[in-house]
């Protein structure tokens, strides 16, 4: 529990991998993509209870090898391409809900962000407490300012492309952050009222960009190794 309120944590990975076939099962550092999610998450003595979502009878039996748990295998119609990720968010909990389980807090965390930390997901519950906030949601630095993009005129015509006298210096220009998709967190009326994790109360938990890395390519796959191994040259990732 977290202040007296029931969490779980879910821990979303269907099948079918159009980037990077079998992504979730894939090995990154002799585990398979989804332990570490698994891991951090089970780390974390505020959670309740830890799951993991899925349509594959393959990733439930890893899951369930690393100390998930897999209460169901996910319906079809949630698992197709088009799929939202609420939507399976939302199956979840009223599955508990007509079993009279309730919990008062959902924490989303995607497989594919395995260098996050523990420490990451109990700092985004603090948070969630110290701003008395309904909603987290993790966020990185960009890495380039969305100051130095435009879309392309015609046959890739650059007239106006940029304002480069507000450009000029550099140190000036103000910090944009991005999505990282590593932690969402909410309380569950909130994010049943809203169908998401961002309204009004809904507040920013920055992270370091070495540790939000979303594995979306066979790229973003080879870098996270190279991070993880870098930092393990170090000391202990988690």
């Amino acid at each position: 529990m977290f202040n007296g309120k029931k969490l779980l944590a879910l821990i979303p990975a269907r099948g079918g991998s159009k980037g990077i076939p079998g992504k979730n099962l894939r090995p990154l550092a002799d585990k398979p993509l989804i332990a570490w999610t698994i891991e951090q998450a089970r780390r974390c003595s505020w959670i309740d209870r830890v799951i993991v979502s899925t349509d594959d009878s393959v990733i439930a039996e890893t899951a369930l090898r690393w100390d998930a748990e897999v209460p169901f295998l996910r319906p079809p119609a949630l698992a197709a391409d088009d799929a939202s990720v609420i939507d399976v968010i939302l199956h979840t909990l009223d599955w508990y809900r007509q079993r009279d389980q309730s919990y008062e807090l959902v924490l989303l965390l995607q497989p594919t962000s395995p260098l996050r930390e523990t420490a990451d997901i109990e700092a985004a519950l603090q948070r969630l407490e110290d701003c008395r906030a309904d909603a987290v949601v993790s966020v990185c630095p960009c890495e380039h300012s969305p100051l130095w993009t435009n879309t392309l005129g015609p046959n890739g015509h650059m007239k106006d492309f940029l304002d480069f006298k507000a450009l000029d210096n550099r140190q000036r220009l103000p910090t944009y952050y991005r999505l990282n998709g590593a932690i969402y967190l909410a309380r569950t009326e909130y994010f049943r009222q809203r169908r998401g994790f961002y309204g009004d109360r809904t507040y920013a938990y920055i992270m370091p960009s070495e540790r939000s890395i979303d594995i979306d390519s066979l790229l973003d796959f080879q870098m996270a190794e190279f991070l993880f191994h870098r930092n393990c040259s170090c000391s202990e990732i988690r």
